[in-house]
């Protein structure tokens, strides 16, 4: 297929010595009703750069998030001048260990993992986002346990006769390297990353076997480079997919008067697919970025990725045409809140001093999407435009999408309230945090009841 001889050719380019690698094959392909998007992940030996310190490691490709076919049977065809499917395959080099003669299969399951969340949540990535895994990338008991995602250093783009190809590198992390990331932002993890053989080196090689951070292995990195860039920049962290809830106290529960209001603590009711696809593009627009802070509103036109700032020019894979027949922002109604109740798990909570210091401080926005659900939270500063909480009424719900204006003083202050949520091995859930003067309240809760909402 013409999509596929494309990256097919770009692979030759790079690897003419090696025109049949092995590869990790779907049996069923997805298009058939199979559970793996990547029809095909293939893999090369790359002898590495001995001048520029590169060492010899496996080099693995996808096929299978761009449109490999151009008869819709995966992806719809909108032209070639646009991405193709999603507008990127994805890569990843592992340090090949002495005497290892073939190349592992375990990073095309990785490659599988993250191509199911791209097709289920239709959510894209871009160089900078990171990927919060929470195990070791081969199951083993190795440090690197997260990813961050950059362009692959060698491979260019291609243009095939469905669209244009990118190519994003996987990149192993430790859990220390990926809260730096969320703290700062990725690309500048990503070049400290870069500086340091052993954790990357120029070609961001994952070596498994790597059992210190970069913050260990030159602690000058932390100080001097990462906390003096997050006083100067902020975060770049704008959203999060995330366990989160909010509560209304302004009115009982069994007040119906706005059909469209989510009442979590009750059964949480049921959003339309124009309500979801509502919701899902105004956080898309709303993670953005900008050249001044700006909230968008909600409307029929149409970042995603996982937890990142936006370039606005890239295509949004949510594209469809029912956009068109969402009902306009206009016919649901915002409504003034006044007093609400938030409820995060552990590490949601975790990252509510980052959204404070790294974002609001800055005037800036960040958003808390759930992923069990269409409920998000929007904290804006004073200086975001575009939102429909004020000053005046700080608390406002735009249907399921809640959005809390706090000012400087108030975050300097739950800063100080909040500070042990950085100290997650003293913590005991479930914990709760409240200003009521402010008539806001704060709950750290287990995952389980998330997980099981009607508990």
């Amino acid at each position: 297929p013409p999509g596929l001889h494309g990256i097919y050719g770009e692979c030759r380019r790079l690897y003419p010595d090696q025109p049949n690698p092995l590869q990790v094959t779907a049996i069923l392909k997805y298009w058939l009703g199979g559970p793996d998007p990547l029809d095909y992940v293939s893999m090369y030996r790359n002898l590495g750069n001995p001048v520029l310190n590169v060492p010899e490691h496996w080099h693995y490709v996808s096929f299978g998030l761009s449109d490999l076919y151009g008869d819709n049977r995966v992806h719809e065809f909108t032209g070639t001048d646009g991405p193709s499917g999603f507008g990127f395959e994805l890569t990843f080099r592992l340090k090949r260990e002495t005497g290892e003669s073939a190349p592992p299969t375990w990073p095309a399951e990785l490659m599988q993992g993250l191509a199911r969340y791209v097709f289920q949540s239709e959510n894209t990535f871009c160089s900078g986002d990171h990927v919060s895994w929470h195990s070791p990338l081969d199951n083993s008991e190795s440090r690197i346990q997260h990813m961050l995602l950059t362009e692959d250093p060698q491979m260019q783009p291609v243009q095939t006769p469905f669209g244009i190809v990118t190519f994003l590198q996987i990149v192993g992390v430790c859990t220390e390297e990926l809260h730096a990331a969320q703290q700062w932002n990725g690309q500048g993890i990503l070049e400290l990353l870069r500086t340091v053989p052993v954790a990357g080196g120029p070609w961001l090689i994952t070596d498994m076997r790597r059992g210190e951070t970069i913050f260990e292995i030159d602690p000058h990195l932390q100080q001097e480079r990462v906390d003096k860039g997050i006083e100067t920049d902020g975060s770049n962290l704008s959203g999060v997919s995330a366990k989160c809830a909010w509560d209304d106290l302004s009115r009982p529960p069994e007040d119906d008067e706005d059909s469209r209001s989510i009442c979590i603590g009750t059964q949480p009711r049921r959003l339309s697919g124009k309500d979801t696809e509502q919701i899902r593009e105004t956080l898309r627009r709303g993670l953005e970025i900008n050249s001044k802070p700006v909230l968008p509103p909600i409307n029929a036109q149409r970042q995603n990725g996982l937890n990142h700032d936006r370039a606005p020019s890239r295509k949004d894979s949510l594209e469809s045409e029912s956009s068109a027949a969402i009902i306009p922002h206009e016919l649901i109604r915002t409504r003034q809140l006044e007093s609400v109740h938030l409820k995060f798990n552990q590490e949601s909570g975790a990252l509510i001093p980052l959204c404070l210091r790294g974002r609001l401080l800055h005037g800036r926005h960040f958003t808390y999407k759930s992923i069990t659900g269409d409920t998000a939270i929007t904290f804006v500063s004073t200086g975001v435009e575009g939102a429909f909480a004020t000053e005046e009424h700080p608390y406002a719900a735009h249907g399921p999408w809640l959005q809390i204006l706090l000012t400087e003083e108030f975050v300097e202050r739950m800063l100080e309230d909040l500070e042990d949520l950085n100290s997650p091995e003293e913590f005991k859930l479930p914990k709760e945090y409240s200003w009521p003067e402010k008539k806001l309240k704060v709950s750290i809760l287990p995952d389980a009841v998330f997980d099981n909402p009607l508990h």
